[in-house]
């Protein structure tokens, strides 16, 4: 009895131990094959001019519409598909940063990753792969990070997403060609909390006004 005793105490042991590993939701690039096809149809019908300004990331990127409208003196290119994480930007690098030989890559990802389980230091590395296949394939361009946001939806995973977000920071403040813009502290209301107005039903997502923000602080960074 003793002995089952044990070795159940063990079992619930090594329980503990992995479980944070088996919470986290594993990356699946392969699942926007679709998504990355549909901006090829794109550029087979016009493709875009080298020397553009490409913005890439997650659905906060792919939802802002306006994007090209707000910045009309801009070659803005579009390429953030609903729901990646930042290994997806990575894996299809090639096909949506590359290819166009931009001068500039803003990249707002991160949110997810979190939200699948990784902590901060996993999403950090995995900015880090980024950032170092674009020094590596586009050493003359520059990376901007835009820091991952508060929500409403997700205000229990900020503390981690803050975290993250500080060590991309410091990243970029050692490193040539790679800035990190923060979207973050302009969301948060006088009681620091994410403001309601910026965010549609769901919590997450952004309003107009959310984007109006964004267009704000990200205007000074594009560069001609």
């Amino acid at each position: 009895m003793k002995q089952l005793t044990f070795i159940t105490a063990i079992s619930f042991y090594i329980l503990f131990l992995v479980s944070p590993a088996l919470a986290q939701k594993p990356d699946n690039s392969a699942i926007w094959e679709k998504e990355i096809q549909a901006f090829e149809k794109l550029d087979s019908a016009n493709m875009p001019a080298p020397g553009g300004i490409v913005f890439t990331g997650s659905s906060s990127i792919r939802g802002w519409r306006s994007l090209p409208q707000d910045f009309p003196d801009y070659p803005i290119i579009m390429r953030g598909f609903g729901g990646s994480r930042i290994n997806d930007a990575t894996f299809y690098f090639d096909r949506i940063v590359k290819k166009y030989q931009p001068k500039q890559v803003f990249l707002y990802s991160g949110d997810n990753d979190i939200a699948s389980g990784k902590n901060a230091e996993m999403t950090f590395e995995q900015f880090k792969a980024f950032a170092k296949k674009m020094k590596k394939e586009l050493p003359k361009a520059e990376l901007v990070y835009l820091s991952i946001k508060p929500s409403l939806a997700r205000w229990n995973l900020y503390p981690e997403m803050e975290k993250a977000n500080k060590k991309i920071k410091r990243y970029a403040f050692w490193h040539s060609n790679v800035k990190f813009v923060d979207v973050s502290s302009a969301m948060l209301g006088s009681d620091g909390k994410p403001k309601p107005e910026l965010f549609v039903g769901d919590g997450l997502h952004m309003t107009p006004a959310g984007y109006e923000l964004w267009r704000q602080i990200v205007q000074p960074y594009l560069r001609k």
